[in-house]
């Protein structure tokens, strides 16, 4: 998956103190972003403990255009400024699109789909304690389950999370913010992603 290499804040105020981290050029997801391989890439889907997606989503109306993944007032209220979205398409783990202030480098957000179905949010959770030092399962969101990963725990150093959003059993929605430097230390950061998954999810779900 692509996280193998691999926000709305609550309020606005949240926001504006928390952005994504950058890949492929553009933000990437919390250290490194995308999903490393899974050792067994075989195995059952959903995997021992993987929460299940009851009702899928089809995400292919996305990867070709990754910046309708959030409609402009979703990033402006997730970053607290006008917001400009910056897509790459030939990213090598997928598409994505990067939101950012037209005059700053932080807070942003970055949404990455994957090229094609790579075991979900399984992949997320055999790199559990391997690959990603930070694992932590969040709220799910309406039955649609989240995860805070990466190979480092950035959220008091950078100020920086990663979500992955299960939306289905074998894809998932990345998610990478990077706070304001004025937030960082003082807001979590994965909260603040959670935040933004919500405003992906409502956006992806109504396209189905």
């Amino acid at each position: 998956m692509r996280r193998s290499i691999l926000v709305l804040c609550a309020i606005t105020v949240t926001l504006v103190a928390c952005s994504p981290s950058t890949k492929n050029g553009t933000p990437a997801p919390s250290n490194g972003g995308t999903s490393p391989s899974p050792s067994s890439a075989t195995g059952p889907i959903p995997g021992p403990g993987v929460p299940k997606v009851d009702n899928p989503i089809d995400l292919a109306r996305f990867k070709p255009a990754p910046c309708n993944a959030l409609t402009e007032t979703q990033a402006e209220e997730l970053l607290g400024a006008k917001a400009e979205a910056r897509e790459r398409l030939d990213g090598s783990t997928g598409p994505s699109c990067l939101w950012a202030p037209p005059s700053a480098t932080r807070p942003t957000v970055n949404v990455l789909f994957s090229k094609s179905p790579d075991r979900g949010m399984t992949s997320v959770y055999e790199a559990k304690g391997t690959t990603y030092k930070l694992f932590e399962p969040l709220e799910p969101i309406n039955g649609y389950p989240v995860t805070a990963y990466g190979t480092e725990d950035e959220r008091i150093s950078r100020g920086k999370c990663s979500v992955a959003l299960g939306t289905s059993d074998n894809e998932t929605v990345d998610i990478v913010l990077e706070q304001s430097e004025a937030n960082i230390g003082k807001k979590d950061p994965c909260d603040a992603a959670r935040e933004a998954a919500i405003r992906v999810l409502t956006t992806i779900r109504g396209s189905n």
